[in-house]
C-alpha cells in the first residue's frame, strides 16, 4: 500500500514540521518513506508545501503529482492543489481560514476548523498537528500508536516541553467529528 500525501500552506504554519513528523512515524513503522519539503524564499508568510510518501514498497520518486491526501492550510493551497488530487482521494481543509467547499465531487472533503480549535485549546501554533491527526484517522497512512516515539525525532531536546502539546493536538484532530 502506498499513500502519497501533500501538505500545503503559508510558511510558519508548521507544514514542514507536520510532514517530517509523518515521515518519521512511517519510518518507525518500518515503511519506505520520502519527505520532500518545498518553500518560498520568505520562510514565514511565503508558500510552503511538503510531499510525503509512505509505502510498503520502495519509493521510486519523491515527487507527489497526484496526492491521495491533501492537507490545505490556506486558500491558495486549496486552489492550487485540489485539481491534482487523485480521484477517490481525501482533502483536509482548515475551515477556519478557508471559506469555500471543495469543488470536486470525486473526492472526500473534510472541513476541520483547525486554527480555531488550536486557539481555543490554548495551542495557537498547532493547527497543523490538529489537521494531521484527522488525516491520520481518515487515511490510516500510519497508525495512531506510539506517537511519542516519532515526536521525539522531530522535537529537539531543547523544546521537550512541546512534545505533550503536539500529542494533545494530534489527539484533538484524531477525535474531531465533523
Amino acid at each position: 500500500m502506498t499513500n502519497q500525501i501533500l501538505i500545503a500552506g503559508f510558511g510558519g504554519q508548521g507544514v514542514l514540521f507536520a510532514g517530517k513528523f509523518l515521515a518519521y512515524k512511517g519510518l518507525l513503522e518500518e515503511k519506505q518513506i520520502s519527505w520532500l519539503p518545498s518553500y518560498g524564499p520568505e520562510m514565514r508568510g511565503g508558500t510552503a508545501n511538503c510531499s510525503v510518501i509512505i509505502s510498503d514498497e520502495p519509493v521510486g520518486s519523491p515527487i507527489v503529482s497526484n496526492p491521495d491526501a491533501l492537507i490545505a492550510m490556506n486558500l491558495p493551497s486549496l486552489d492550487k492543489y485540489e485539481p491534482a488530487v487523485a480521484p477517490g482521494g481525501k482533502v483536509f481543509i482548515d475551515s477556519t481560514l478557508i471559506d469555500r467547499k471543495a469543488l470536486r465531487d470525486d473526492i472526500d472533503a473534510y472541513y476541520i476548523p483547525a486554527t480555531k480549535m488550536a486557539a481555543d485549546a490554548g495551542i495557537p501554533t498547532l493547527a497543523n498537528m490538529i489537521i494531521l491527526g484527522k488525516m491520520i484517522k481518515e487515511t490510516g497512512a500510519v497508525s495512531f500508536e506510539n506517537l511519542l516515539d516519532a515526536m521525539k525525532k522531530v522535537v529537539s531536546a531543547k523544546h521537550a516541553e512541546l512534545m505533550d502539546v503536539n500529542i494533545k493536538a494530534l489527539e484533538t484532530g484524531y477525535n474531531y467529528q465533523d
